[in-house]
């Protein structure tokens, strides 16, 4: 369908990617892939024919058609959601006023017979089943479903675009894009616009869309989901894997072996190569030899590798403060935007080293309820902080503030103070800017090394406590993997908004699901949240269940002060049960130690005749079944406990 040919691209002295090549074909998945700066977004922005490249060609089919939604947008906010969005069918709409034209001409026609009538009812025939094709009179259905699936209410329809946040509007580009059902559909980072519901929504649409699609996304689960092929930019080449992606990495691993392996022959042969000619440059009987070894050096095509190394990377937030055990808690909290309620007497409680989740619907107020922790919303009802809580925050506009002026080592170096000075460079490295790279000028990083830098900013002071409001957009995979395995060695409370489903699973030890103005709280990550609400996909949330199906509500955060002193009073009597199984554990390790000793002593002859061992001996076996049967009674109840207390 779409032919890329030999395609060069260069920005002054640099090579973006040089010589490439590949086909898409009709209703192939493929997931673009790379580090940020390697030339995704660039690649595609030539396929729809936004961008010149200086050498090679794209062509495409007669009948192809290309839709691409960019990272960034700027919106015409002069319609209503509904109205803006029909805009989808200008395509249809033309068709329709031609159709109508040309059904009134064959009306009025008498020369049935003849051989224009017979190409003028064909034309006719299709253009209805073009118009069929793209959506017909059901545009006005399509339309809402597309809405609703993305996020919005019907009483959003008829607001104005203008009062909709750019994350809102991008979803209606969204719509519009996939409502013109092109050949092939081009999506940059699609799900950094969308919450979890909306990205489901997107993967169950995709899956049954009838033309090619081309995806750049952090997200490994949504490629997973999608994709049957994944095509690398790396070194200036691609590499096309007919693949996922989570299988395209164990092909890519195995691809570098292989290459590094290459690599190293080749720079044995040139430096072997390399000594003969300096040794023997001015021999007269090996002048031939030395002319053939550098003509075959100049023709060698040099293998070159990424040297970037994961491993290497050993990103750690500074130890956490001391702080109280609770370190946030809110009663009866409300706010509101106008007549907007977003948040009406709900209670919560974040306690020392707890990793919450936020999730739900975009506009149910997580962001909110930050900005009211953060003391920058005023709301009704008390909000109270623990004893020594330092917080850091990253929020979803982190990168908008760093002063584009400054370099990359001048914006941290700015902001540190004290010992940590001595380690900006190791910080910066951390975080992957080395060498050259923190000389930089911040304007022009790309998004993901701007929230590099921004993290990298949040390490120069301890906190306990972190609130991250979408901290992997722009992050390609492998700095979210190092974000993520920092975080999960980080020994503070975090709070966590975020719709990488695969990014908080394993991360969080709580999930407060925010829906209806209310929120309701559940143990564990993302997985077991799922789960516990017996579904598989976030969207069933919203979902009526008949009455025999319907599954009890989890408790509200309502209840979450008695859940608490509940949970306390458990967790109180986990450690007495468990401090009396060590103790019990402890004596019997003592009686068998004796049992042990009193044995060897009977090895010796001169004992076998003392009563008192032998009696000694008996006592201590009796007293070690009898620990032993308490031991385990004591076990059982820890376990017992335990399990209470999941269900709390």
């Amino acid at each position: 369908m779409v032919s890329v040919n030999q395609l060069t691209v260069r920005f002054g002295g640099f090579v973006l990617f040089e010589n490439i090549s590949f086909l898409i074909n009709d209703r192939e998945r493929t997931g673009l892939t790379g580090r940020n700066g390697a030339g995704k977004s660039t690649l595609m922005k030539i396929i729809n024919r936004q961008f010149p490249c200086d050498e090679g060609t794209v062509s495409y089919q007669s009948d192809a058609t290309v839709g691409y939604l960019p990272q960034h947008l700027t919106f015409n906010d002069v319609h209503t959601v509904i109205d803006e969005t029909l805009q989808a069918f200008s395509e249809l709409n033309l068709l329709e006023n031609t159709l109508t034209k040309l059904t009134g001409e064959l009306s009025i026609r008498t020369d049935c017979h003849t051989e224009e009538y017979a190409k003028l009812t064909n034309r006719i025939a299709d253009i209805s089943h073009h118009i069929q094709i793209l959506g017909g009179d059901k545009r006005m259905a399509l339309t809402e479903q597309a809405l609703k699936g993305l996020g919005f209410k019907e009483t959003d329809f008829k607001r104005l675009t203008s009062e909709f946040s750019g994350g809102w509007r991008m979803r209606i580009e969204i719509a519009k894009l996939l409502l013109k059902k092109p050949s092939l559909l081009m999506l940059d980072e699609p799900t950094n616009h969308l919450d979890i519901e909306a990205i489901e929504w997107l993967e169950t649409f995709l899956s049954d869309y009838p033309g090619a699609v081309i995806i750049i996304s952090h997200d490994k689960r949504f490629l997973d989901s999608l994709t049957n092929r994944t095509i690398e930019i790396a070194n200036k080449k691609i590499y096309d894997y007919p693949a996922p992606y989570s299988r395209y990495i164990e092909l890519m691993q195995e691809r570098l072996e292989t290459q590094r392996s290459a690599y190293a022959n080749q720079q044995k042969k040139i430096k072997e190569s390399q000594i003969f000619i300096d040794r023997f440059r001015y021999k007269a009987t090996k002048a031939s030899q030395v002319q053939s070894r550098i003509k075959a050096l100049d023709k060698m095509e040099r293998i070159s590798i990424d040297t970037f190394d994961q491993s290497k990377i050993n990103l750690r937030f500074p130890p956490a403060p001391r702080s109280g055990e609770i370190m946030l808690e809110g009663e009866q909290l409300s706010v509101s935007y106008g007549n907007l309620k977003v948040l009406e007497n709900v209670n919560f409680i974040i306690e020392r080293s707890e990793k919450v989740a936020f999730v739900g619907r975009n506009g149910e107020g997580k962001t909110t309820l930050i900005k009211m922790i953060l003391n920058q919303k005023e709301f009704t009802g008390q909000l109270k902080t623990g004893h020594n809580v330092k917080t850091g925050y990253y929020a979803q506009n982190q990168t908008d503030i760093l002063d584009t002026d400054k370099t990359v080592f001048q914006t941290i170096d700015a902001i540190a103070t004290g010992e940590i000075r001595k380690k900006l460079r190791d910080i910066l490295g951390a975080f992957l800017f080395s060498g050259d790279d923190i000389d930089k000028p911040v304007k022009v990083l790309s998004g993901g090394e701007r929230a590099r830098l921004a993290f990298a900013c949040m390490l120069l002071e301890p906190t306990n406590l972190l609130i991250l409001d979408e901290p992997t957009h722009h992050l390609d995979i492998i700095s979210k993997n190092i974000l993520k395995q920092a975080l999960l060695k980080y020994d503070g409370a975090i709070i966590i908004v975020s719709h990488d489903r695969d990014f908080i699973s394993g991360l969080t030890t709580k999930t407060c699901e925010f829906r209806d103005r209310k929120i309701r709280e559940h143990l564990g990550d993302i997985q077991v949240f799922l789960d516990k609400r017996k579904i598989e996909r976030i969207q069933d949330l919203n979902i009526t269940h008949t009455p025999q199906n319907e599954v009890a509500p989890p408790p509200t955060i309502s209840e979450n002060k008695e859940l608490y002193s509940k949970r306390k009073e458990t967790d109180r009597e986990i450690r007495k049960a468990q401090n009396r199984t060590e103790q019990l554990e402890h004596a019997m390790q003592q009686l068998e130690k004796e049992i042990e000793e009193i044995q060897n002593l009977l090895s010796n002859p001169e004992h076998i005749k003392n009563r008192s061992i032998f009696k000694r001996h008996d006592e201590a076996k009796y007293e070690l079944e009898i620990l032993t049967a308490q031991w385990i009674e004591s076990s059982e109840e820890v376990e017992a406990l335990k399990a209470k207390r999941e269900k709390l």
